[in-house]
């Protein structure tokens, strides 16, 4: 398949640059994956249409303030990888002026470049640990047009997070309050969404398409738990992959045991699903690898034709958007 054939036009006005004042407050289209059908609600009608041995997963990472600027401003940093208190990994840009042995302060705290990776990544190592939680940004998407603020500390994160590591948050878990999931049956894996969320893919035909990699980790309390339920529902295109990347050809949906590694898994037309039964996420970029893995999940067409439905009927679009259940 190619490229072009998951784009749509999207109205710049659609585009969610700020969250509603309730994190429930969304609208949620309905796609009914065998019949077709498409219903138009809200998310807090989301309850409705669980069953009762359902298995709710969610990601529960945390996204880090890892954007951070050099103390003259002239230098600005992404913290891929955190890979010890004094080490990170990370796009820097302009490149041309942190080659190797160059250095650069960040709330009075100097980091040295001591290798550059095939890719331009950085590994820089700071004299002491930089307190992001003091210097540091969230990276907001590039389409919201803006820089974050104090409220994006809150909204932009879900109310379970708890693992820290992601760049990005993992928006369909935004809609959720405590008090909606304590309603249901639900477990939790990991897996850090990385800056690859926000490269586009470059490449005409599909299967010339490299996936990013992200890290993850699923319990053995929630591998059994996903085994033993009668439908998974899987809240994000991360959960999605997480769990179709650990699918099993013994019987079971996967491995029952605690988990830890990387996953490129790159989900489009055709693919079988083996793990989930329904998925809810937002609405995602055109030629977006993310509205690839919702299409193979309920059917190019049927995707398109409900984006369009979505733009005629003014839905907010992207990470503070409203969102999609898939069933």
């Amino acid at each position: 398949m190619l490229t072009k054939d998951f784009s749509y036009h999207l109205p710049d006005e659609l585009i969610a640059s700020k969250p509603l004042a309730e994190r429930s407050a969304s609208r949620m289209m309905v796609i009914h994956r065998e019949t077709g059908v498409i219903e138009h609600r809200m998310f807090t009608d989301f309850p409705e249409y669980l069953r009762a041995e359902d298995l709710l997963v969610l990601n529960d990472t945390k996204v880090i303030p890892a954007r951070v600027f050099s103390d003259d401003g002239k230098i600005e940093m992404l913290c891929l990888d955190r890979l010890s208190p004094t080490e990170w990994r990370c796009l820097v840009r302009p490149g041309k002026k942190m080659r190797e042995g160059r250095t650069v302060t960040t709330g009075g705290t100097t980091g040295t470049v001591v290798e550059v990776f095939e890719n331009g990544d950085r590994l820089i190592r700071w004299d002491t640990p930089v307190d992001l939680d003091k210097h540091g940004h969230l990276a907001l998407p590039h389409y919201m047009n803006r820089e974050d603020d104090l409220s994006d500390r809150e909204r932009y994160q879900t109310v379970f997070a708890r693992e820290e590591g992601a760049i990005a948050a993992p928006t369909a878990g935004l809609h959720f309050t405590p008090e909606l999931l304590a309603e249901i049956q639900h477990a939790f894996l990991t897996l850090h969404v990385g800056v690859g969320t926000f490269r586009p893919v470059s490449v005409e035909n599909l299967s010339e398409h490299v996936m990013h990699s992200e890290r993850y980790a699923v319990t053995r309390d929630t591998a059994a738990r996903v085994n033993a339920a009668s439908r998974v529902i899987a809240v994000g295109t991360t959960v999605t992959r997480v769990l179709e990347s650990l699918r099993t050809d013994d019987g079971r949906r996967i491995a029952e045991d605690d988990q830890r590694g990387e996953t490129d898994i790159f989900i489009h037309p055709p693919y079988r699903f083996g793990v989930i039964g329904g998925l809810l996420t937002n609405f995602h970029l055109p030629e977006s690898t993310l509205i690839m893995l919702v299409s193979a999940f309920a059917g190019r067409e049927l995707v398109l034709d409900a984006y369009r439905q979505a733009v005629e009927r003014r839905y907010r679009f992207y990470s503070y958007g409203d969102c999609m259940l898939l069933i």
